[in-house]
């Protein structure tokens, strides 16, 4: 099973065997406790639970803790649910990173790190206007459109809250794996801030050879 929950710790660079001198971003993943598996009899959907990440007793509702109970684990920090990739996982399994390997590819999804409340240009990319005096426009954006239309159409593009969004990299690659210390380290950026929660899983989109 090539699902897994990790923290992300940050960034750094390594030489791969081959010589290459990458950027990575280290994870802490795993391991892994499988909570529950859910079957298409019973829930609808085949699906597994993975449980990952300390967390005080205190800080778990009764609602959660007898679900753990239930399953005979630890209460974690985190619950998410895989459907992919899971023939002969069964609840009561330990996934770890010796599930991966360098060379694997991968889906990254986190949570984007939030900006507030942004402009145009920080929000969309805008060019911006003059910078010269007199310009009255630098980073306010310019015309909106239709005057006519008496409303705003939707897709426009218009400062907002910014950041804080699911967000998914595919096709990562997987460059080194410590399983001591339970570590991966995945070739370029991972979305999110340090210490947030990171999913792994086996891509589905695959990049063609080179």
């Amino acid at each position: 099973m090539k699902n897994i929950l990790g923290r992300k710790v940050g960034m750094t660079s390594v030489f791969t065997d081959d010589g290459r001198y990458v950027p990575v971003t280290v994870i802490a993943a795993g391991p892994c406790t499988v909570v529950e598996r859910r079957s298409k009899e019973t829930h609808g959907y085949e699906a597994v639970a993975l449980a990952f990440g300390e967390v005080k007793k205190s800080r778990v509702n009764r609602a959660m803790s007898g679900h753990y109970k239930k399953a005979g684990a630890e209460p974690r920090r985190w619950t998410r649910e895989f459907r992919n990739d899971i023939e002969g996982v069964e609840a009561g399994q330990t996934i770890t990173v010796s599930e991966f390997e360098a060379g694997d590819r991968v889906d990254v999804v986190g949570i984007s790190k939030g900006h507030g409340f942004a402009g145009g240009i920080k929000r969309h990319n805008f060019r911006g206007g003059g910078a010269s005096h007199g310009s009255m426009i630098h980073r306010q954006p310019a015309s909106n459109g239709d005057t006519n239309a008496g409303r705003t159409v939707k897709g426009s593009r218009r400062p907002g809250h910014y950041g804080v969004d699911r967000t998914t990299h595919q096709n990562l690659e997987i460059v080194r794996t410590d399983a001591e210390r339970n570590l991966l380290l995945v070739r370029g950026p991972v979305p999110g801030p340090k210490n947030s929660l990171v999913l792994e899983s086996r891509t589905t989109k695959q990049k063609a050879a080179r």
